[in-house]
């Protein structure tokens, strides 16, 4: 019984094996053919979506849609145009938390995975087992990367194959840090910025290098939905996503419990920045936008074109500040015209921190701009103990103004008049007004208000006519009217000096005498009896060239245009300055600037006197850079260069090679040098030369049979060739074109530097320099002010109006509205450069000349009569004078007869 038993176990165990091998036979075979299915399903679903793939190498070839950068001549960018804002960066700029940040936020096993994370697979078909519905997750950084550069967001299952395979191939091709880096110069991170590097600048207003945990994780969290995670669009969202990062970071090991803490804690912004400029110079920047839109259509906005402009972004400071402060002093002296708005402020809300405010009260003090540098506050209470007012900033800063910021606000009547002095803040200011108020030096604020006035600056070189500073406007997001090319006003008695030069080309002096008596011309073209007076509204009476031009007198202006020049001469001789006809007119008021000239027109003829007589044209695009790097486009100015021009000279016979003494510190020897060689070693300058090609005295110095370039230098200091001597060298030089004599150029400049000394320019002396030259300038009723000086290294002019055209105001002219501009620029833009004038030109002399006759003197005439003036040799008046002998022993009696 009990051996039946035991066969029977046997049997079943025995059974129970046979079934397990099936089963495990059955299983190993399902297993084998589910992976060989697999793979073939993979092998097969590779070959249907293969041909519809691109080359994963092509992501190099794709351009990235960047905007146009404008930068100054010294590398300061000046703006970012484009809709799209993106700043490349490579893999080695990615401060490395910035890089956990992203890994933790998308792809945790980033660094791991072949550009496919199973783990992710998995949770997908899960969800798709759950659903029904293809998700969006899943996704390595990778896979992202594929399709955003190739592929639409469709959810359908051939995307995602085509998405899996893809990154497969961007994992063959790339590094990880190379995968990375496009990753994070690609994606869109919502307001317009793409890639990281531009939204760290548009949400927090600073590079990536300065940016915190906090703040990237942010940026980490906002790329699952950019337009709805972004801290701009939803603060709360935007915390949401922060948090999950941070908390993922810490998972992974990334940062600390402390660090966790401290960025948890760390407050959330929530504002826009716009492009981090270095440098302000919206005028120019537009004048640019047009050009590339020219040039290059819309493309300008996403190619990545980089404009190198010539502007010196410190001269472009200088007028920046120039323009703000002196069109702030000036709206000071036209009276205050009262407050942006006034709102009625109860008085439990004035007992309160402006954070608990009203949110209508407090959005009603942020809408309001600040233009112009300015601020906008809210005066929230009257101090009659001390005449002064509580403000509340618009960040809400308590501040206050004291009442030396307050007494300068006479009630503005209208552009001619002002009302009386305030006597107590209460004349000003009430409870609930709204105002602009400006920083001030010894601390605290002042009130201010908006300018209704414009003003325009622009600077050139004279040397090639780059324009190194242009201010076209006080803001220009108030108003992209560039006043500095765009406006055309009357120069007035700025443009005298053009007026001055045509006189001297027509044969007369300094010296000249002109009379300073008044003038009536009947003329069609004036439409009526035309009277010029003087500012002072007197008559002078005989008067010097130089005089008349020092003091601006108008009636010897306008006799010495119409009787000693003539106007066909003086238009001809002004049109190669660079005047069109507008500015033109034929008939007397030439003479007194009554046509109409831009900023940039008078700046650019301003630079022919800067320059010593050479016509130049202005221009502000220096190269153009595409997106490769490559230059697409260099200027090529038309520059002043006097040993670029070949004398006019008879040929020389043949002569003996002249020897050129030269020092070599290597052998402290002195040795003689013909020119042949000097030419061989200035033209080529790199290499060696032949022993062989020396004077032997060479085998003194050098023993190994050649001379290198360092050795050589001496001689290159020594040997400087002009074009006479070295036509070659200057070939390809664009030599600009001399279009008034040098001794005209020197004249005029030298009767400028004396509007400085001692003329309407004088205020300029407080710059303590000797070699500025320049002149002012006021329109007819005091429309326009002007004031325009130079020296040999820059030629600046400023100008200042209503856009009505309207008066400026009693007193408001060229010397006390535009100089005081000028002066502010130059003293800015000037500082530490040394003085630099014109020299004398050959055939120019000094002679002493008598002040009332303008004639040469002798030592007869008495010695307060006497000056010296500077003539062209050949042109040095020839007086007569009568020959009477002096009666130095006093020996005649009352009636001449001698005794």
């Amino acid at each position: 019984m009990q051996k039946r038993q035991t066969s029977s176990r046997t049997s079943r165990q025995m059974s129970m094996r046979r079934r397990y091998a099936r089963w495990a036979m059955l299983l190993l075979g399902l297993g084998v053919s589910g992976i060989l299915a697999a793979a073939a399903t993979v092998i097969g679903a590779y070959h249907y979506v293969s041909p519809s793939l691109p080359q994963a190498e092509t992501i190099r070839d794709i351009p990235l849609q960047i905007p146009l950068r404008i930068f100054s001549r010294d590398g300061r960018l000046i703006e970012e145009v484009g809709e799209r804002r993106r700043i490349l960066v490579d893999y080695e700029d990615l401060p490395p938390f910035v890089v956990h940040a992203f890994v933790a936020a998308e792809d945790g096993r980033f660094f791991e995975h072949p550009g496919i994370d199973y783990q992710g697979i998995m949770r997908a078909l899960l969800l798709l087992v759950k659903s029904g519905e293809i998700s969006g997750g899943g996704s390595t950084i990778t896979q992202q990367l594929a399709r955003d550069y190739f592929l639409t967001r469709e959810q359908l299952f051939t995307r995602k194959l085509r998405e899996a395979f893809l990154a497969w191939q961007i994992e063959q091709a790339f590094s990880k840090e190379e995968i990375m880096a496009l990753f994070l110069n690609k994606m869109f991170f919502g307001q317009r910025a793409y890639g990281v590097a531009a939204a760290a600048q548009v949400y927090y207003g600073k590079s990536l290098s300065d940016i915190n945990i906090a703040e990237v994780a942010t940026l980490a969290g906002v790329l699952p939905a950019p337009s709805e995670y972004n801290p701009v669009r939803s603060v709360a969202n935007a915390g949401i996503r922060r948090r999950y990062v941070l908390n993922r970071m810490h998972d992974l090991d990334y940062i600390n419990e402390r660090q966790l803490e401290d960025a948890l804690a760390y407050p959330l912004e929530s504002q826009l920045h716009g492009t981090k400029n270095d440098l302000s110079a919206p005028y120019v920047a537009e004048m640019v936008r047009r050009e590339m839109l020219r040039r290059y259509g819309e493309a300008t906005y996403s190619a990545g074109y980089s404009v190198i402009t010539t502007l010196d972004s410190r001269l472009q400071e200088s007028a920046n500040y120039a323009v703000r402060n002196g069109l702030l002093e000036f709206t000071r002296r036209r009276g205050y015209r009262g407050p942006i708005a006034t709102v009625a402020l109860e008085p439990e809300t004035l007992a309160t921190p402006y954070i608990e405010w009203p949110g209508e009260l407090q959005r009603q003090l942020q809408d309001y701009s600040d233009p112009a540098g300015l601020s906008v506050a809210i005066v929230t209470a009257l101090n009659e103990a001390n005449n002064s007012v509580d403000i509340v900033l618009q960040d809400g800063t308590e501040s206050m103004i004291a009442w030396h910021g307050i007494s300068w606000a006479r009630p503005y009547v209208d552009r001619e008049t002002r009302g009386p002095a305030p006597e107590t803040v209460a004349d000003v200011l009430t409870t609930g007004d709204i105002i602009y108020v400006m920083p001030i030096t010894v601390g605290g604020w002042a009130l201010a208000q908006l300018p209704a006035v414009q003003s325009a600056v622009v600077s050139v070189d004279p040397l090639d006519g780059a324009i190194t500073s242009l201010v076209g406007g006080l803001d220009f997001s108030l108003s992209k009217f560039n006043r500095a090319t765009q406006s055309a006003r009357q120069p007035g008695s700025s443009f005298k000096p053009f007026i001055y030069s045509a006189a001297l080309k027509s044969g007369n002096t300094l010296a000249t005498i002109v009379p300073d008596s008044p003038v009536v011309i009947s003329s069609t073209a004036l439409e009526r009896l035309w009277r010029p007076v003087n500012y002072s509204g007197r008559f002078y009476g005989d008067q010097r060239v130089r005089e008349a031009m020092v003091r601006s007198m108008n009636l010897a202006s306008v006799r010495l245009l119409l009787n000693n020049t003539g106007i066909g001469n003086a238009v001809r001789h002004l049109s190669p300055f660079g005047f069109n006809d507008a500015a033109l007119p034929r008939n007397g008021s030439l003479a007194l600037g009554g046509g109409n000239a831009s900023p940039l027109d008078m700046a650019q003829a301003y630079a022919t006197f800067a320059n010593g007589g050479y016509a130049v044209k202005p221009y502000v695009i220096d190269s153009i850079i595409g997106p490769t790097d490559k230059y697409l486009y260099r200027a090529e100015p038309f520059v002043v260069c006097p040993k670029c021009e070949p004398a006019d000279e008879p040929e020389q016979p043949p002569r003996s090679e002249p020897q050129y003494p030269v020092h070599f510190p290597e052998s402290d020897k002195i040795i003689s040098v013909d020119e042949e060689l000097l030419q061989e070693v200035y033209i080529n300058r790199g290499g060696a030369l032949a022993i062989d090609r020396l004077d032997p005295i060479y085998e003194q110095l050098f023993d190994d049979g050649t001379v290198t370039l360092e050795q050589m230098a001496p001689m290159g200091e020594t040997y400087q060739p002009d074009a006479t001597m070295e036509p070659e060298i200057f070939a390809d030089v664009k030599l600009a074109e001399r279009i008034i004599s040098p001794h005209n150029a020197f004249l005029i400049q030298d009767a400028m530097r004396d509007v400085i000394r001692r003329g309407t320019g004088v205020r300029a002396r407080v710059l303590g320099r000797t070699d500025l030259s320049g002149k002012t300038g006021t329109s007819n009723d005091r429309r326009d002010a002007w004031f325009a000086g130079f020296n040999s290294d820059i030629a600046s002019v400023v100008w200042v109006g209503y856009d009505d055209d309207s008066t400026l105001g009693p007193r408001e002219e060229g010397s006390r509205t535009a100089l005081p501009i000028w002066i502010e620029f130059a003293r800015r833009a000037l500082d530490g450069v040394p003085n630099h004038r014109m020299d004398t030109p050959e055939g120019i002399v000094s002679v002493r000349i008598s002040k009332t006759t303008g004639c040469p003197v002798d030592a007869t005439t008495p010695f307060e009569d006497v000056m010296f003036e500077h003539f062209r040799e050949d042109m040095v008046p020839e007086c007569d004078v009568d020959e009477v002998v002096p009666d130095i022993f006093n020996t005649s009696d009352d009636s001449g007869n001698l005794f």
